[in-house]
C-alpha cells in the first residue's frame, strides 16, 4: 500500500496515536530523530508514525507508552484499536465480536481457520493471495492475525470448537515444512481444555450424506449476551445474520456436519498423522 493511501485511509485510533505521539514529544523537547533513538527506530519511521504513512506497530506503541507516555496509559489502551484497524474492513465488526465470544463454532473448507494459523501459514496465505499486497500491508495484517490468538488464554474462559474439511490438511500453502508445522501447531491446540477440533473427511460423501458442501465455511457466534450469530466471507465480503430463523438453520446445518465429523480424540490422530508422514 502506497504511503499516500495510507494516510488517505488511516483509522481514528491510529490517527489519535499520531497526533498525541508528535503532541507528547514536542511536550519533551525531542526532535522526531531523537525519539527514534530513545525507541530504536530511525527519524524517518517516527515521521512516518506521525503523518499517518505508516501506522504505529504495537511494538512502537508498547515503547512509546514507555518513552513519553506520561503514566497516561494512551498508547497502551490505544494498541486494540490501532490493531483493529490493520484488519481489512469487511472483518473489523467480526473481530470485536470474536475477542468477546462466548463460544465460536468455526467450520472451514478451503484453508486453516486464521486463530488456528501459525505465523509462516498465515505470512504465505496473505503473501500468496490477491489481490497483491506490499510487504508492509503483509506485516500489519500477520500481526492482527496473530493477535487474535489471545482469545485461547482470555478470561473467562471461551470455548472454541473448530471443524475442518480434510482438504484444508492437504491444501499446501507456502511449502510442505510450512505445512508439517501447521499440523503440529493444530495438534498442540486440539489438546486444549477449550478447544475441540475435528476433521470432516474427503470420502464422507460415501455414506450418502455430506452437510458441508453447500455454502463453504461459516462461525456461529455465541456473544456475551447470549445472542447466537452466524457469520461467513463468500469471496472476501462479510455477512453477518442474526435472523433467528436463519441462525437455527445454520446451526443444524453445522451439527449435521459436526455428527459426519470424525470424533475429537480421531480427528487428533488424524492430524498427527499427516503431521509424521511429512517429516
Amino acid at each position: 500500500m502506497a504511503k499516500a493511501d495510507n494516510k488517505a485511509m488511516a483509522g481514528g485510533a491510529t490517527r489519535l496515536v499520531s497526533h498525541l505521539a508528535r503532541a507528547l514529544r514536542e511536550k519533551e523537547n525531542l526532535t522526531q530523530k531523537a525519539l527514534g533513538e530513545k525507541l530504536g527506530y530511525t527519524g524517518s519511521a517516527i515521521s512516518a508514525m506521525e503523518t499517518c504513512a505508516q501506522p504505529p506497530s504495537d511494538e512502537m506503541l508498547v515503547k512509546l507508552e514507555e518513552a513519553i507516555g506520561a503514566g497516561l496509559g494512551v498508547f497502551q489502551e490505544a494498541r486494540e484499536w490501532v490493531r483493529l484497524e490493520k484488519f481489512p474492513p469487511h472483518f473489523q465488526d467480526f473481530a470485536l465480536l470474536e475477542k468477546t465470544a462466548v463460544t465460536l463454532s468455526m467450520f472451514e473448507t478451503q484453508v486453516i481457520s486464521g486463530l488456528f494459523q501459525t505465523d509462516a501459514y498465515a505470512r504465505a496465505l496473505i503473501t500468496g493471495g490477491f489481490p497483491v499486497l506490499s510487504d508492509q500491508r503483509v506485516e500489519e495484517l500477520v500481526e492482527a492475525r496473530l493477535a487474535r490468538k489471545a482469545l485461547f488464554e482470555r478470561e473467562p474462559v471461551a470455548l472454541i470448537e473448530l471443524i475442518l474439511d480434510e482438504a484444508t490438511l492437504h491444501r499446501v500453502v507456502g511449502s510442505r515444512d510450512i505445512m508439517r508445522d501447521q499440523h503440529r501447531h493444530l495438534a498442540e491446540l486440539a489438546q486444549r481444555r477449550n478447544v475441540t477440533l475435528q476433521i470432516l473427511l474427503l470420502d464422507c460423501g460415501l455414506t450418502g450424506e455430506q452437510a458441508g458442501l453447500r455454502g463453504g465455511g461459516m462461525t456461529l457466534i455465541e456473544t456475551l449476551k447470549h445472542e447466537r450469530l452466524v457469520y461467513m466471507e463468500p469471496q472476501d465480503e462479510s455477512l453477518l445474520l442474526s435472523d433467528p430463523a436463519k441462525v437455527s438453520l445454520y446451526a443444524q446445518r453445522y451439527a449435521k456436519i459436526r455428527a459426519q465429523a470424525l470424533g475429537p480424540r480421531e480427528s487428533l490422530a488424524f492430524i498427527r498423522k499427516l503431521a509424521g508422514e511429512e517429516q
